[in-house]
């Protein structure tokens, strides 16, 4: 307590205020105008203030104030009382005040709220980094003037670390750091960067003991593990850290990392900071390990993701293709969005794209097992309508094990799943599409102009018991097929309309800058997603090219034996001007095999088809559905011989059924 007169001069004070003010008697202050003796903080806070309006006034006040006591080296909170001092006519001739220390109250009352905030604050994303750094910007500066928040190696990439023993050295990575009244960030060690604790040090005794460790400057761990820092040591170059606080972030039983708290002020850490660190590290260590584990996952479906996705250019010469596939920058993870390019006979190419609804593993794994169907089914060259057919009776095949399996799996067809088939011939030119609920192609046409393909949409995948229709298209050499899935053009305000529309556009834009394959899939990216798409994003850019005359021979047969010589002479007259020779014997003999094959066991008309490619395709058609089946010939048997010597001399062979009828072929490499 103390009595100031109305000029703010000293008249009493009590043994206590004596004290807080660090002077042995009252009479060291008497007669000493205020603030003497008392920092200048809480005076130019308003104190002194508050004392010439009571002593003018008359009215009562109440102040408060946060200062270091002169007598003291820890901050405290005071709440002061100050009222008028009358004399007998009824004057003010004096202000008294009352100052109570608050301190421990004041100090709850913010590690309540610090807690109450780092329930809201600390994991608002999935992301380590970010969640890291809204521990240490929490605790600085209300509570440390300095926090670090560094995790093992194998929690950056969400595997499970291994416990440190007591005399290991560990390294650990710095996610996230905050400086207050050190400095500048970068006054220490920053994020990215990797830092060294010694055995024994007060980091490392708590990542191996698993319960937090106070220090203080002068003590000899702390001391030690300056020492065995020179950056560290450099970096704290006239700063003086006062303690030190080290609490292992630990999260269902496994120690991820260290969050380190440094005090450079005068009051250091004391028990309750000490709870106060551990309570926040606990909570913020939770969402470390749920971050962790959802980068786990995340990093897994996409590992699985992009072995399932095609690596490389493809082996054909139809269309030059440029792609990309893009995860969702959401916390929803990755997607079931695939695409394909196939080659297929007869120098034609299968282009596919498709997507299955939702995110994580159990997408990826259903694209994977889509995308094996399809290859498949492509490999016996159906049309794209009965291929979407055939992957529509797998789908609902799926969704029928995976309902009787029971459990956690999700069937696919209840995900649901679209996909677009499309092949293109580049001796046609012809191009044919069938969808399963997903979008259509965008063409861009030599000229610039574009154009959205009008494809009859079938059901989505796994639906059942409608039809699905190919729709034809002849298209000039040069054209630009673009296929992609829906989480390209539905973020352009929510309508997949708009966003085809602007889809076209900027396709139409790149063909006027003359841009390569994969400028223009760069361009059509960055012009219609947002920094972080909430979707997968798979885009296939392929452009056409045909083979002209020179490239492809055609003759028409008879059905009699007698032209099987005739079409030998006629393939080999063809391979010396395509200076082939080198593969006339073979061919020779293949053209020999499959003509006898289509006259003996085939129907009109009968046509045979030479085309020079990166390969040597020999083609024979004929007017029967009937498929040849290899067979080993028993050792008595006067046939059955010729197939074989076909599959053994070229690189494959194949059956291609048609409208009317089927055709025969096989593949020969060129050196």
């Amino acid at each position: 307590m103390s009595v100031f007169d109305v000029e703010q001069r000293y008249r009493r004070l009590n043994d206590v205020a004596c004290q807080v003010m660090g002077v042995e008697e009252e009479d060291a202050l008497l007669g000493r105008v205020f603030p003497y003796g008392v920092p200048e903080d809480v005076a130019q806070r308003g104190l002194l203030k508050a004392l010439r309006d009571v002593a003018a006034t008359g009215e009562p006040t109440h102040y408060e104030a946060f200062s270091r006591a002169p007598s003291g080296i820890r901050e405290h909170a005071w709440n002061m009382e100050l009222w008028p001092v009358r004399d007998a006519s009824g004057e003010v001739s004096a202000v008294g005040l009352a100052a109570y220390d608050s301190s421990e109250q004041h100090w709850a009352r913010q590690r309540l709220a610090v807690l109450d905030e780092a329930a809201v604050s600390i994991g608002t994303s999935l992301d380590l980094d970010r969640t890291a750094q809204e521990l240490a910007d929490l605790v600085v500066p209300r509570f440390a003037d300095f926090a670090s928040v560094d995790l093992l190696e194998a929690v950056m990439r969400g595997d499970e670390p291994a416990e440190a023993g007591p005399d290991d050295v560990v390294v650990l990575r710095r996610l996230a750091h905050a400086a207050g009244r050190i400095g500048a960030p970068g006054a220490l060690l920053g994020p990215g960067t990797t830092d060294t604790y010694p055995p024994y040090s007060p980091p490392a005794r708590a990542l191996s003991t698993g319960q937090p460790v106070l220090s203080r400057s002068g003590a000899p761990d702390f001391d030690h593990w300056m020492a065995t820092a020179p950056e560290r040591a450099q970096s704290l170059r006239g700063v003086v850290v006062t303690s030190l606080v080290a609490v292992p972030l630990i999260a269902r039983g496994t120690t991820l990392g260290v969050a380190v708290l440094l005090r450079t002020r005068p009051d250091v850490f004391n028990e309750d900071d000490f709870v106060l660190a551990r309570e926040l590290a606990s909570r913020a260590a939770l969402c470390v390990d749920n971050a962790r584990r959802y980068t786990r996952e995340r990093s897994t479906a996409l590992a699985l993701q992009e072995s399932l996705l095609p690596r490389g250019p493809s082996r054909q010469s139809a269309v030059d293709v440029a792609s990309r596939y893009l995860p969702a920058g959401s916390r929803a993870g990755v997607g079931g969005d695939w695409f394909d390019v196939i080659p297929l006979s007869g120098a034609r190419v299968g282009l596919v794209v498709g997507d299955v609804v939702g995110h994580g593993i159990q997408a990826s794994a259903t694209m994977g097992r889509l995308r094996t169907a399809v290859q498949t089914l492509a490999d016996v060259d159906l049309p794209p309508d009965e291929l979407l057919a055939h992957l529509d009776d797998l789908v609902l095949r799926l969704a029928a094990d995976d309902d009787s399996a029971g459990g956690d799996r999700v069937a696919v067809g209840a995900t649901g799943a679209t996909c677009l088939y499309a092949v293109y011939d580049p001796v046609s030119r012809e191009l044919a599409v069938a969808s399963a609920g997903h979008p259509p192609p965008v063409l861009v046409l030599p000229d610039g102009g574009t154009r959205v393909v009008d494809v009859s949409v079938g059901p989505v995948l796994g639906v059942g018991g409608l039809p699905f229709e190919t729709t034809e298209i002849q298209l000039p050499e040069g054209s630009l097929v673009t296929l992609f899935t829906d989480g390209l053009v539905e973020p352009t305000e929510g309508d997949p309309d708009l966003g085809i529309a602007l889809l076209a556009r900027t396709l139409a834009e790149g063909h006027s800058a003359q841009a390569s394959l994969e400028d223009r899939c760069d361009r059509v990216l960055s012009a219609l997603l947002p920094k972080n798409p909430g979707d997968d994003v798979a885009l296939v850019l392929a452009r056409t090219r045909a083979l002209d005359a020179d490239h492809v021979r055609v003759w028409d047969l008879p059905a009699d034996f007698e032209v099987v010589a005739d079409a030998r002479r006629r393939a080999v007259a063809q391979l010396e001007q395509w200076g082939l020779e080198d593969v006339a014997f073979v061919t020779e003999l293949v053209v020999s095999e499959l003509v006898t094959n289509a006259i003996r066991y085939g129907a009109d008309p009968i046509q045979l088809r030479l085309i020079h490619d990166r390969t040597l395709i020999c083609e024979v058609s004929d007017g029967s559905s009937t498929s040849p089946h290899l067979r080993r010939a028993r050792i008595f048997d006067e046939g059955g011989r010729g197939l074989l010597l076909v599959a053994q001399l070229t690189t494959s062979w194949g059956t291609r059924h048609t409208r009317n009828g089927k055709t025969i072929w096989a593949e020969q490499a060129l050196t």
